[in-house]
C-alpha cells in the first residue's frame, strides 16, 4: 500500500515537472514566432528587386563566408560557427557575399543570371529565372546523380514548408480582417445616410 502510494506521487509530480515544461515551451514557441513575424515585416519593407550573376552557392560557416565586418560584429559569437546558406554573385560592376534564406536556397541555380528580392544582402526571394539559367539546371538535374538528402537538407525543406504554409495563414488572416474592416466601414456609411435622410 504504501509502495503505491509513493510510485502514484512520485508519477504525479513527474506529470507536474511535464506539463510546466509543455507550458514554458507553449509560451516561449509564441513568443518567438511573433518576434520572427516582425522580422520578416521589416525584411520585407526593406526589401528591393535585384538582378544577380550567380557565382557559386554553398552551406559554409559564417566565420568562413567573408561577409562585411559589420555583419560579423553584430552577429552574436555563438552564431560565427553556425552554417548559413551563402551565395557569392556580382551586382553590377562588383563581386558580393551574400546570405540566402534557407527556404528558397534549393532554388538559386548554382550558375547563371537570377531576379531576386534583396533585403541589404539577404536575398528573400527568387522572382523569375532566365531560360538559359532554367536549362542549365535542368541539365545539372539529369546528369548529376540522384543522392541522398542529408538530415540538415531535410529539415531546411520542412522548415520552408512549415514558413510558406505560416506566410498563407497570415495572408489570409490580413484579407479576413480587411475584409471585416471593409464591413464595419459600409455599416458605418450606411447608418450615417440614414442619420442624413432622417
Amino acid at each position: 500500500m504504501i509502495l503505491i502510494s509513493k510510485i502514484f506521487i512520485i508519477s504525479l509530480i513527474v506529470f507536474v515537472v511535464l506539463m510546466g515544461i509543455l507550458l514554458v515551451m507553449y509560451f516561449v514557441g509564441n513568443k518567438m514566432q511573433k518576434k520572427q513575424i516582425e522580422q520578416r515585416e521589416q525584411i520585407e519593407a526593406a526589401s528591393q528587386p535585384a538582378t544577380l550573376f550567380i557565382i557559386d552557392k554553398k552551406i559554409m560557416p559564417m566565420k568562413d563566408a567573408k561577409l562585411p565586418k559589420v555583419v560579423m560584429d553584430q552577429a552574436p559569437k555563438r552564431y560565427h560557427r553556425a552554417k548559413l546558406p551563402i551565395v557569392k554573385a556580382k551586382v553590377g560592376p562588383q563581386i558580393m557575399t551574400l546570405i540566402c534564406d534557407e527556404a528558397i536556397f534549393d532554388d538559386v541555380p548554382s550558375h547563371g543570371e537570377v531576379k531576386v528580392t534583396l533585403s541589404g544582402i539577404y536575398i528573400t526571394s527568387v522572382k523569375t529565372l532566365h531560360k538559359k539559367t532554367k536549362k542549365m539546371q535542368q541539365e545539372e538535374a539529369a546528369n548529376g546523380k540522384k543522392r541522398r538528402k542529408s538530415l540538415r537538407e531535410r529539415l531546411m525543406r520542412k522548415q520552408a514548408d512549415y514558413q510558406k504554409q505560416l506566410d498563407y495563414e497570415m495572408a489570409n488572416k490580413k484579407s479576413k480582417e480587411e475584409i471585416k474592416q471593409q464591413k464595419a466601414e459600409q455599416k458605418k456609411k450606411r447608418e450615417r445616410e440614414k442619420k442624413i435622410t432622417v
